[in-house]
Protein backbone atom coordinates (compact mmCIF):
# COMPACT_ATOMS: atom_id res chain seq x y z
CA UNK A 1 0.00 0.00 0.00
CA UNK A 2 1.33 3.17 -1.07
CA UNK A 3 0.84 5.60 1.93
CA UNK A 4 -0.11 9.63 2.03
CA UNK A 5 -0.68 11.87 4.70
CA UNK A 6 -3.16 14.62 3.62
CA UNK A 7 -6.03 16.80 5.55
CA UNK A 8 -9.42 16.26 5.15
CA UNK A 9 -11.26 19.46 3.63
CA UNK A 10 -15.51 18.53 2.72
CA UNK A 11 -17.15 14.76 3.42
CA UNK A 12 -19.45 13.27 1.05
CA UNK A 13 -21.43 10.10 1.61
CA UNK A 14 -19.18 7.43 1.41
CA UNK A 15 -16.05 9.44 0.59
CA UNK A 16 -13.92 12.74 1.68
CA UNK A 17 -11.91 15.46 -0.48
CA UNK A 18 -8.52 15.25 1.21
CA UNK A 19 -5.61 17.66 0.70
CA UNK A 20 -2.24 16.84 0.36
CA UNK A 21 0.89 17.42 0.25
CA UNK A 22 3.45 16.96 -2.98
CA UNK A 23 6.53 15.42 -2.19
CA UNK A 24 9.74 15.11 -3.74
CA UNK A 25 12.88 13.49 -4.03
CA UNK A 26 14.80 15.80 -5.03
CA UNK A 27 16.53 16.97 -1.74
CA UNK A 28 17.69 13.86 -0.85
CA UNK A 29 19.03 12.81 -4.26
CA UNK A 30 22.80 13.26 -5.11
CA UNK A 31 22.25 14.42 -8.85
CA UNK A 32 19.47 17.58 -7.79
CA UNK A 33 22.26 20.18 -9.01
CA UNK A 34 22.42 18.81 -12.87
CA UNK A 35 18.85 17.23 -12.85
CA UNK A 36 15.81 18.41 -15.04
CA UNK A 37 13.02 17.29 -12.54
CA UNK A 38 14.84 19.47 -10.15
CA UNK A 39 14.91 22.52 -11.86
CA UNK A 40 11.51 22.18 -13.07
CA UNK A 41 10.08 21.74 -9.13
CA UNK A 42 12.01 25.24 -8.65
CA UNK A 43 10.54 26.85 -11.53
CA UNK A 44 7.05 25.46 -11.29
CA UNK A 45 6.13 27.12 -8.34
CA UNK A 46 5.05 26.80 -4.86
CA UNK A 47 2.00 24.63 -6.14
CA UNK A 48 2.03 21.71 -4.40
CA UNK A 49 -1.04 20.76 -2.89
CA UNK A 50 -3.21 18.01 -4.31
CA UNK A 51 -7.13 17.57 -4.05
CA UNK A 52 -8.21 14.13 -4.26
CA UNK A 53 -11.25 12.52 -3.73
CA UNK A 54 -10.73 9.48 -1.32
CA UNK A 55 -13.51 6.70 -0.20
CA UNK A 56 -14.26 6.56 3.47
CA UNK A 57 -15.53 3.75 5.80
CA UNK A 58 -14.16 5.59 9.19
CA UNK A 59 -16.26 8.67 9.56
CA UNK A 60 -13.86 11.13 9.21
CA UNK A 61 -14.64 15.35 9.76
CA UNK A 62 -13.37 18.32 8.02
CA UNK A 63 -9.80 19.37 9.12
CA UNK A 64 -8.79 15.36 10.32
CA UNK A 65 -5.57 14.42 9.65
CA UNK A 66 -5.43 10.89 8.17
CA UNK A 67 -3.45 8.54 5.88
CA UNK A 68 -4.44 7.65 2.74
CA UNK A 69 -3.72 4.70 0.40
CA UNK A 70 -3.62 3.28 -3.20
CA UNK A 71 -2.97 -0.61 -3.52
CA UNK A 72 1.06 -0.92 -5.31
CA UNK A 73 -0.97 -3.08 -7.79
CA UNK A 74 -3.08 0.06 -9.11
CA UNK A 75 -0.37 1.97 -9.09
CA UNK A 76 1.58 -0.40 -11.06
CA UNK A 77 -1.20 -1.47 -13.11
CA UNK A 78 -2.21 2.24 -14.18
CA UNK A 79 1.39 3.67 -14.47
CA UNK A 80 2.22 0.01 -17.35
CA UNK A 81 -1.33 0.80 -19.31
CA UNK A 82 -0.77 4.90 -19.57
CA UNK A 83 2.64 4.49 -20.80
CA UNK A 84 2.66 0.79 -22.54
CA UNK A 85 -0.57 1.47 -24.52
CA UNK A 86 0.25 4.59 -26.69
CA UNK A 87 3.77 3.09 -27.61
CA UNK A 88 2.83 0.26 -28.46
CA UNK A 89 -0.28 1.90 -30.85
CA UNK A 90 2.75 3.88 -32.32
CA UNK A 91 4.51 1.03 -32.99
CA UNK A 92 1.94 -1.16 -34.60
CA UNK A 93 0.71 1.42 -36.31
CA UNK A 94 4.08 2.46 -38.17
CA UNK A 95 4.56 -1.08 -38.66
CA UNK A 96 1.45 -1.94 -40.43
CA UNK A 97 1.80 1.24 -42.59
CA UNK A 98 5.12 -0.12 -43.51
CA UNK A 99 3.87 -3.81 -44.07
CA UNK A 100 1.15 -2.58 -46.89
CA UNK A 101 4.17 -0.54 -48.52
CA UNK A 102 3.69 2.94 -47.52
CA UNK A 103 6.11 5.59 -48.19
CA UNK A 104 7.90 7.17 -45.05
CA UNK A 105 5.13 10.33 -44.78
CA UNK A 106 2.46 7.95 -44.38
CA UNK A 107 4.54 5.34 -42.05
CA UNK A 108 5.04 8.84 -39.82
CA UNK A 109 1.41 9.90 -40.33
CA UNK A 110 0.20 6.36 -39.74
CA UNK A 111 2.31 6.11 -36.41
CA UNK A 112 1.65 9.10 -35.18
CA UNK A 113 -2.30 8.59 -35.69
CA UNK A 114 -2.01 5.14 -33.71
CA UNK A 115 -0.41 6.92 -30.62
CA UNK A 116 -3.29 9.96 -30.37
CA UNK A 117 -5.58 6.51 -30.82
CA UNK A 118 -3.95 4.95 -27.58
CA UNK A 119 -4.20 8.09 -26.30
CA UNK A 120 -7.76 8.20 -26.72
CA UNK A 121 -7.98 4.39 -25.60
CA UNK A 122 -6.24 5.26 -22.03
CA UNK A 123 -8.63 8.40 -22.11
CA UNK A 124 -11.31 6.24 -22.00
CA UNK A 125 -10.42 2.63 -19.98
CA UNK A 126 -9.27 5.48 -17.39
CA UNK A 127 -12.94 7.38 -16.98
CA UNK A 128 -14.12 3.28 -16.59
CA UNK A 129 -11.46 2.29 -13.89
CA UNK A 130 -12.40 5.80 -12.10
CA UNK A 131 -15.17 4.09 -10.45
CA UNK A 132 -13.28 1.23 -9.42
CA UNK A 133 -12.85 0.88 -6.01
CA UNK A 134 -9.51 -0.88 -6.63
CA UNK A 135 -7.77 1.80 -8.49
CA UNK A 136 -9.88 4.61 -5.97
CA UNK A 137 -7.33 6.02 -2.85
CA UNK A 138 -9.06 4.96 0.71
CA UNK A 139 -8.28 5.84 4.41
CA UNK A 140 -6.64 3.88 5.88
CA UNK A 141 -6.31 5.73 9.47
CA UNK A 142 -6.40 8.76 11.24
CA UNK A 143 -2.57 10.76 12.98
CA UNK A 144 -3.58 11.48 16.04
CA UNK A 145 -1.07 13.33 17.96
CA UNK A 146 2.25 11.44 17.41
CA UNK A 147 0.76 8.20 16.68
CA UNK A 148 -0.88 6.50 13.59
CA UNK A 149 -4.13 5.00 14.43
CA UNK A 150 -5.51 2.62 11.57
CA UNK A 151 -7.88 0.26 12.88
CA UNK A 152 -6.90 -2.21 15.70
CA UNK A 153 -3.10 -1.42 14.82
CA UNK A 154 -1.00 1.89 16.46
CA UNK A 155 2.41 2.42 15.39
CA UNK A 156 4.67 5.22 15.82
CA UNK A 157 4.73 7.53 12.77
CA UNK A 158 4.20 11.45 11.79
Amino acid sequence: MIEEQGRVLSVEQGAVWVETIRRSACNSCQARAGCGQSLLQRLGGRRRQGFIRVLDDRSCRVGDEIIIGVPENAVLRGSSLIYMVPLLALFAGALLAQAVGAGEPLIILAGFSSLAVGFVAIHWHAGRLGSDPGFTPRVIGRVGGSHIVSGLQERSGG
